[in-house]
């Protein structure tokens, strides 16, 4: 992650439809909210830069873990939708033992994210009985790796013989890359599936398209964090879906981030969410498929931007999408939607879909 990243971070926008997941309307406690996530993110941003060079900022996101440690000159990164893993130091003093510490924590990280704070240097990775990794990783034995006896070996393994240095600016960089096993994606996706499918159950929506949501926003990444501050497995919005679907519970307030970043209850508020468009927002539309194609696009950029699409009247524009078909409404989202982030939203989760009918 680059410069431009970086920008995003410390230039999150405040001002957008209220049905969006994505983007908060204007609340005076939601700006001071995001005002004071967007100077923590510029101050975190900044603190890497100092420590490793503007050319090497890495940043936790949607489809990246990044955790530092070792007063930030150690870091781990996985790249959850490419499959990989790097681990890297340029710790001064020792470093091949910074290196096999980080290897070691990584491999064995737990599932629960919500007390991991992925924008300090803090040694709180909490060990699971079960990796968050397990299966998706193998050792150079070909073994699945749960204890820590079987990480140190391979972490020994690593550095003996894939140990990589290279120089940015002033300093060495060493570090080790870790393949994930090629199916990594269907792998996190089974885990998963209980809760898909009690949401899927509860909430009358199709576990399908609950599965594509989360593969596009974080590949199955319960660690998921976003720009926008969107978090967990489906990019959950404390102050917009969030707001919403605590309304629809019948609580006051907004979920807390340890909250959202829980799979269980992040799973369970996407798919609420999920529901209020279909069954709320977008109830207008009468075709199921049409509707699908709404919903998925106001997922990504709020109801109201869908039907505005059509209509700038919201009974002509449920008028103008029923008198589509549903191949009619899919082409005009994916062509005339004014945000062109939503009109590639549509097709990757169409896309995505398909793929989970099996499930």
């Amino acid at each position: 992650m680059n410069k431009k990243l970086i920008g995003l971070l410390v230039l999150a926008p405040l001002l957008i439809s209220c049905s969006s997941n994505k983007k908060p309307i204007f609340h005076e406690e939601w700006v001071k909210d995001t005002n004071g996530f967007d100077i923590l993110m510029g101050q975190f941003a900044h603190n890497i830069e100092n420590i490793w060079g503007i050319n090497e900022v890495l940043i936790a996101g949607p489809k990246d873990y990044v955790k530092y440690s070792d007063q930030y000159y150690t870091r781990s990164h996985i790249n959850f939708d490419a499959g990989s893993i790097t681990i890297e130091t340029i710790a001064g003093t020792d470093p091949m033992a910074s290196l096999r510490q980080a290897i070691i924590t990584t491999l064995l990280i737990g599932e629960d994210p919500g007390n991991v704070d992925l924008y300090s240097d803090a040694n709180d990775i909490q060990l699971g009985k079960e990796p968050l990794l397990y299966g998706q990783v193998l050792d150079n034995t070909g073994q699945a790796i749960r204890w820590q006896g079987r990480a140190a070996s391979f972490a020994d393994y690593l550095i003996q013989n894939k140990l990589q240095r290279r120089t940015s600016g002033l300093h060495v960089i060493w570090s080790v890359t870790i393949p994930m096993v090629p199916n990594h994606l269907d792998k996190r996706a089974h885990k998963y599936l209980p809760l898909v499918r009690e949401a899927a159950a509860k909430y009358g929506v199709d576990q399908s398209l609950i599965l594509a949501i989360m593969q596009i926003e974080s590949s199955f990444n319960p660690y998921a964090v976003s720009h926008a501050d969107a978090l967990g497995l489906m990019q959950v919005v404390q102050h917009t879906a969030g707001v919403d679907v605590f309304r629809m519970k019948g609580k006051w307030g907004k979920p807390s981030r340890s909250y959202l970043l829980d799979p269980e209850n992040n799973i369970d508020a996407g798919t609420a969410y999920l529901s209020l468009l279909q069954g709320s927002y977008l109830a207008g539309i009468n075709d199921p498929v049409s509707r699908r194609y709404a919903v998925i696009t106001a997922y990504n950029g709020g109801a109201g931007s869908v039907l505005r699409v059509f209509s700038s009247d919201k009974n002509r524009a449920f008028s103008a999408i029923n008198s589509m078909s549903p191949s009619q409404v899919y082409q005009t989202l994916a062509t005339n939607h004014p945000s062109a982030e939503s009109r590639r939203y549509l097709y990757k989760v169409s896309n995505a879909q398909k793929g989970y009918h099996r499930y």
